[in-house]
């Protein structure tokens, strides 16, 4: 049995609720009253479990897919918006499960996504870098990189060297630093970076 340790209204009909096992919830108005959910009351442990399940963990497998439908998004991302939107622990990893069941949200999947449309303009640094960011697991990128990164970075380092305009022959050594910089910063190798620019007196 647990009991409603405090109730806050969120607007929109919906209260958030605090239960004394450590447990927030986001209910709507109807909901609340069908579990009789006011602050001071309790739920035994099978209406604890209906409401977590049945009640609240559907509307998070519904916005789960609602997210997946608007993009691909990491199991993080998926997380990270349930989280944002009141939905509890387990509600969360009931979603992600049923969504992974269906293969709706692959990690794998994703980054080579990621890659296959950015590998032509990005350098594997950046490629791993960003997908990190987004909450893809390092084993998984290495494998997607791996498996999936066609591009040539030389190529792209000549491209940007072109883009820039940069001519070895007529730049001193403080545009030699400033452009070597560049190219650094967007992760390609320093003898990549270096061999391209020689490439170009």
């Amino acid at each position: 049995m647990v009991t409603v340790t405090e109730c806050t209204t969120l607007g929109k009909g919906r209260l958030r609720f605090h239960l004394d096992n450590g447990t927030e919830l986001v209910l709507y108005r109807g909901e609340a009253k069908q579990f009789r959910m006011r602050e001071g009351s309790t739920l035994s442990d099978e209406e604890e479990h209906q409401l977590i399940y049945e009640v609240v963990g559907k509307r998070a497998k519904r916005r789960t897919m609602h997210l997946l439908e608007q993009m691909d998004r990491t199991e993080q991302q998926l997380r990270e918006k349930l989280k944002q939107g009141g939905y509890p622990q387990a509600c969360i990893d009931l979603a992600l499960e049923y969504v992974k069941s269906f293969h709706y949200v692959d990690d794998y999947r994703y980054a080579c996504t990621y890659i296959n449309y950015r590998q032509d303009r990005m350098s594997r640094y950046q490629l791993k870098v960003k997908l990190y960011g987004k909450g893809v697991p390092g084993e998984v990128i290495d494998r997607a990189l791996e498996e999936c990164y066609e591009g040539d970075e030389q190529e792209q380092i000549i491209h940007l060297l072109e883009k820039k305009k940069f001519d070895a022959q007529n730049s001193d050594q403080k545009e030699f630093t400033r452009v070597y910089q560049y190219l650094m910063r967007r992760g390609f190798r320093s003898n990549d970076v270096l061999h391209a620019m020689k490439s170009k007196q």
